[in-house]
């Protein structure tokens, strides 16, 4: 018999090299969202308060997003002994009746 294969045998080894050595490897980065010139004084801190939000809603240690609100999930971290980011309740309670703000990413989506 021959020489055990390898999985390299198959498929070319391709070593990248990093971009930025403090970016760790796997890590969530905030996408960056282009502001229209014409947008409202506001809409660049209301477009960050949503990316904070979604990075809220990404972030499993507070515990699946689906089916309650973002503000009844941070309440439940905090029930848990979790420590959820204030700054997340101080926007929920400040855009209380938007339902862009109360509800979890996946809300849209069907279960």
């Amino acid at each position: 018999m021959g020489r055990k294969r390898l999985i390299t045998d198959s498929f070319q080894v391709v070593k990248r090299q990093r971009q930025d050595p403090d970016t760790k490897e796997g890590s969530l980065q905030p996408e960056v969202v282009p502001v229209p010139d014409d947008a409202p004084p506001g809409g660049s801190l209301h477009l960050a308060q949503l990316e904070m939000l979604k990075q809220f809603d990404l972030s499993w240690e507070y515990g699946p997003c689906t089916g309650i609100t973002r503000l009844q999930r941070w309440e439940r971290a905090k029930s848990l002994g979790l420590s959820p980011p204030l700054t997340v309740r101080e926007t929920l309670l400040e855009h209380e009746g938007d339902p862009s703000f109360m509800h979890c990413l996946w809300h849209d989506y069907p279960l």
